[in-house]
């Protein structure tokens, strides 16, 4: 099992920056795939960006080049960096761990709020 709990979400202005934060439970979270999805008002959860535990990372287009997915293995965490951030990143964050056994994001984060005003 793993526990997840985001943070460092906020209200911030168009080409702000925000860094949220994941901690996860567990002695095992350096072997986890560790993914950030988001949830807009009205839309589908999409995909923003995963680490793997190698840290080989992959990011959707529309965060690519201003979003950077990182993980620091001693704390058992990992970040989402933000730059650039436009009104239309404005969502729900989620961090999510993969579980193999499942072939899925199993084990998810309550979220954490970001808004980008214009």
């Amino acid at each position: 099992q793993v526990q997840l709990v985001e943070s460092g979400g906020g209200l911030v202005q168009a080409g702000g920056s925000l860094r949220l934060s994941c901690a996860a439970s567990g002695r095992t979270f350096s072997s986890y795939t560790m993914g950030w999805f988001r949830q807009a008002p009205g839309k589908e959860r999409e995909f923003v960006a995963r680490i793997r535990w190698n840290g080989s990372t992959i990011y959707a287009e529309s965060v690519k080049g201003r979003f950077t997915i990182s993980r620091d293995n001693a704390k058992n965490t990992v970040y989402l960096q933000m730059n650039s951030l436009k009104p239309e990143d404005t969502a729900v964050y989620y961090c999510a761990a993969w579980a193999p056994e499942n072939m899925r994001y199993d084990y998810w984060g309550q979220g954490t709020q970001v808004t980008v005003s214009s």
